[in-house]
């Protein structure tokens, strides 16, 4: 979400379109947007991991490689879907707005409460959310061991999602290009 807010407030003060009148592709900004706030992740991921690994002293049955692999992909998924969701915001209490309709539900169908025991139209619905799918890969890393072979579907499901997000915001922003 900051990462949206950021783009917005670009968009709203006109920094964006003047950035737009450059040669600056489209694919260059949400690029750098996705770097800058990306390091940000990696850098988050590294010390919860680490905090849950030696403060917590979680046992993790799998590989941590692959947490920080499947974080990583949640980040940029994350990072993507922020920065379109603010192109359909005109200010940053809009934006804010938009958590109890994209963030919440998302916590609520990653197994928090079982996906299974939900009623039967919701459950198709877990599927629409990329953390079903990064809870679902942390769950089977840290809890049952798995290699990320065996969490194939997850991770692509996560790919997916970040190039699906990533698509739409190159078309949303042709929208603000005014020359």
């Amino acid at each position: 979400m900051i990462s949206g807010i950021a783009l917005l407030r670009e968009r709203t003060t006109g920094t964006l379109d003047r950035l737009l009148a450059t040669p600056v592709r489209r694919g260059e900004i949400i690029s750098g947007y996705l770097l800058g706030y990306g390091i940000f992740a990696v850098i988050q991921t590294i010390l919860i991991v680490g905090y849950a690994l030696f403060v917590f002293k979680i046992q993790i049955l799998g590989s941590i490689a692959a947490i920080f692999l499947i974080n990583l992909l949640l980040a940029i998924t994350a990072l993507s879907l922020g920065l379109l969701i603010s192109t359909f915001a005109n200010t940053e209490f809009q934006m804010l707005q938009f958590i109890p309709l994209v963030v919440v539900p998302q916590i609520f169908f990653t197994g928090l409460i079982p996906v299974n025991q939900m009623l039967g139209w919701l459950q198709p619905i877990a599927r629409l959310m990329p953390l079903y799918y990064g809870a679902d890969a942390l769950t089977g890393i840290i809890a049952k061991g798995q290699s990320l072979n065996a969490l194939y579907p997850d991770v692509i499901a996560l790919l997916g999602f970040f190039l699906l997000f990533l698509s739409l915001n190159l078309v949303t922003m042709r929208h603000y290009r005014q020359v």
